[in-house]
């Protein structure tokens, strides 16, 4: 098995190589096409990495996908499956290609929020619907002693 290439990206700029040794791959019977092969061969990868000890994040990186992750994640092993395809080869491709995806998505440091305020029409349309508003209510008062 290969090391695992996730392409540059934001919060990854020169990309990132998660060694083979850090990544765990299990096979076993995958459900659906097969024909008669399909109860004697194990088609289906779960591919697993452990973001706690991976030496392929720093610890920025770390910390942000661990957070963004959170719920996917057993303890600090993140773990994809692939078992659309009959062949186990196509499948631990697809396996790789979604943890990649994963990682790049999880990499991407959150956009700051740049305060806004709102436009002189907004304001006066809002002021206006108070006003008309508190005219209704003044009309459903009972007649004064005037």
């Amino acid at each position: 098995m290969d090391d695992l290439h996730v392409p540059p990206g934001p919060g990854a700029p020169r990309g990132l190589r998660v060694p083979a040794a850090e990544l765990v791959e299990r096979f076993s019977h995958a459900s659906g096409p097969g024909g008669q092969g399909v109860n004697t061969a194990d088609s289906r990868v779960q591919l697993s990495l452990d973001l706690a000890t991976t030496t392929a994040l720093d610890e920025l990186q770390r910390e942000r996908v661990l957070d963004r992750l959170a719920g996917r994640l057993a303890g600090t092993v993140l773990t994809v499956s692939a078992a659309e395809h009959r062949a186990q080869r196509r499948n631990r491709a697809a396996a790789r290609q979604r943890l990649a995806a994963l990682l790049r998505e999880a990499l991407v440091p959150p956009l700051a929020r740049r305060p806004t305020r709102p436009t002189n029409g907004s304001r006066r349309r809002r002021l206006e619907g108070k006003r008309r508003r508190a005219e209704v209510k003044q009309h459903r008062r009972r007649p004064g002693l005037d």
